[in-house]
């Protein structure tokens, strides 16, 4: 285990998140490689994408595994002009997690959670490293980071 995971594990512990952390041989890295690795489907996972704005805030736009992010309507939701995709260096500066890790919740940002993210009874999630997942239902992801429920899927 990770110093990343055991972190997001005391995370998950401190704050009572009902979440279950799972930890495999496998790289999860990829939606493909994470839902193999959980024998479940591409669109039972979602995927964390790191945004940064104009004022150097973190945005998380939060899209089901299938998904890609639409930034014109982020930019749009959140009145802002510019907004580009966070470096891997930015991303661990900003989340305390690497690329490829990064967990829906735990971390100072902006939290978009897509619509169809909360379709599902049940998601998986980065887990803090890249072979670690997290189990929670939407409605708790939500609760844990205290995101909106918004349309940012293209």
């Amino acid at each position: 285990m990770t110093n990343f995971e055991e972190k997001l594990i005391n995370y998950i512990t401190d704050n009572c998140i009902e979440a279950q952390h799972l930890t495999f041989q496998e790289s999860c890295h990829s939606v493909e490689e994470a839902a193999r690795a959980v024998k479940a489907s591409p669109e039972d996972l979602v995927k964390n994408i790191c945004f940064i704005d104009e004022q150097n805030n973190l945005i998380v736009a939060i899209v089901k595994g299938e998904d890609k992010v639409d930034t014109s309507k982020i930019r749009k939701l959140l009145n802002i002009k510019k907004v580009r995709p966070a470096k891997p260096d930015e991303i661990l500066q900003k989340t305390g997690y690497i690329c490829g890790g990064v967990p829906s919740f735990g971390y100072e940002a902006i939290y978009l959670v897509d619509s169809k993210v909360m379709d599902k009874d049940i998601v998986y999630s980065g887990g803090g490293s890249q072979n670690a997942l997290v189990r929670i239902s939407p409605q708790e992801l939500l609760k844990a980071n205290d995101g909106q429920v918004v349309d940012i899927n293209k």
